[in-house]
C-alpha cells in the first residue's frame, strides 16, 4: 500500500488503495471507527461504488470506494472544499496509512 495524493476531483483526494475491494473498504472503515472515533453519518451505496461521509474535527470527509478507482478519502464538498478540509484529508490519510501498515504487519507476523 502506498498513499497517493491527487487533485483531479478539484480537491485533495488521498488514494488509500487503488486496487482495493469492498472487503478492504470495510477494513479501512473499521480502522477509522476504532482508531479515530469516526462515526459515519451518511452512507451511499450503489452498483459501482460506495461513499460514506463522516466528520473529522470540523471537516466533512468521505471514504469512497469505486470499482474503477479503488478506495480513497476526500472532502465531501469536493470542488467547494476549503483549504483546511483538504489539509485534513492529508493529515488523516497519513495517520490512517500508518495504522493500515501496522495492521498488515501484524497479519504477516501472526
Amino acid at each position: 500500500m502506498s498513499l497517493t495524493l491527487r487533485t483531479t476531483l478539484g480537491c485533495t483526494e488521498a488514494v488509500l488503495d487503488d486496487d482495493g475491494n469492498m472487503r478492504r473498504f470495510y477494513e479501512i472503515a473499521d480502522i477509522l471507527t476504532e482508531n479515530f472515533q469516526v462515526a459515519f453519518t451518511e452512507k451511499e451505496d450503489d452498483a459501482d461504488g460506495v461513499n460514506w461521509n463522516f466528520s473529522f474535527g470540523k471537516h466533512l470527509l468521505t471514504l469512497g470506494y469505486s470499482i474503477y478507482n479503488g478506495i480513497s478519502l476526500f472532502p465531501t464538498q469536493m470542488m467547494d472544499a476549503k483549504k483546511r478540509a483538504n489539509k485534513a484529508v492529508v493529515e488523516l490519510a497519513g495517520n490512517l496509512e500508518r495504522c493500515m501498515l501496522a495492521v498488515e504487519t501484524a497479519r504477516r507476523v501472526a
